[in-house]
């Protein structure tokens, strides 16, 4: 087998040969590394074999967090994250039932974000037009008109 240069980076041909020279317990030491490093690895660990209550709800969440963020802590929306956890769920199980769910609740949380918005802002919007017709009321007729003009 050809030798890669020293300045080139490794790939999975790579990886694969080492993985090959480790035993059973080597494995599970290595994919227990894993587990505990990073969360995604757990879910796609959980999602892959089944385990706990309902797989998507991790997958659900990241959604949520991207396309329905928590303007009051200044939280952005980030459609390419929302997108990554449906790709994340598709390499770890591609269960088609579990892939559609995904999408559409994808499609939903926009959609319930703006509406909810719209709701709030219009009740903002309708208390900020009382207040100024209550301050425009207690002014004099021609400044009345004038502010009745610009709107």
């Amino acid at each position: 087998m050809v030798k890669r240069q020293s300045n080139s980076q490794p790939t999975w041909t790579d990886v694969k040969e080492k993985l090959a020279n480790l035993d059973r317990r080597g494995l599970l030491e290595l994919i227990h590394n894993l587990y505990a490093a990073h969360k995604d690895n757990q879910s796609f660990l959980h999602a892959r074999f089944g385990l706990g209550g309902d797989v998507l709800e991790p997958y659900k969440k990241t959604i949520d967090r991207w396309l329905w963020p928590d303007l009051f802590r200044q939280q952005d929306t980030s459609v390419s994250q929302a997108k990554q956890a449906i790709s994340h769920y598709k390499k770890a199980v591609g269960d088609p039932g579990g892939l559609a769910e995904l999408m559409v609740f994808y499609c939903e949380g926009p959609r319930g974000f703006v509406v909810m918005w719209a709701i709030r802002m219009r009740g903002i919007l309708m208390h900020w037009c009382a207040c100024s017709n209550r301050l425009l009321s207690s002014q004099p007729h021609c400044q009345r008109t004038t502010a009745f003009l610009r709107g």
